[in-house]
């Protein structure tokens, strides 16, 4: 079993920065695919940033040259550095791994993130 903590969300007002954390309780060398999603109330569940474990980072539309996802391998760690936050990125964000050799796919317990006008 693998957990996936995150941390990090909370209010911000529209332009400000947030940054959230996904901590994994074992190495995440051991992750084929890591993801970022989102779901806004009424809304269904939407991937916003991921990333292989070659590096190849992707995003949906509505965050890029906003949002990065990155990586710390030594603090199995994946992180989600969010700028110019707008209103409609107001959701629970939630991060995901699918483990290779057979652990399986994991998700956090969702971290609110609240962006006022």
């Amino acid at each position: 079993q693998v957990q996936l903590v995150e941390s990090g969300g909370g209010l911000v007002q529209a332009g400000g920065s947030l940054r959230l954390s996904c901590a994994a309780s074992r190495t995440i060398l051991s992750i084929r695919h890591m993801g970022w999603y989102r779901q806004a109330p009424g809304k269904e569940r939407e991937l916003v940033a991921s990333m292989t474990s070659g590096g190849s980072t992707d995003y949906v539309d509505s965050v890029k040259g906003r949002f990065t996802i990155s990586r710390d391998n030594a603090k199995n760690t994946v992180y989600l550095q969010m700028n110019s936050l707008k209103v409609e990125d107001t959701a629970v964000y939630y991060c995901y791994a699918q483990f290779r050799y057979g652990l399986g796919d994991y998700w956090g317990q969702g971290t609110q993130v609240t962006v006022s006008s």
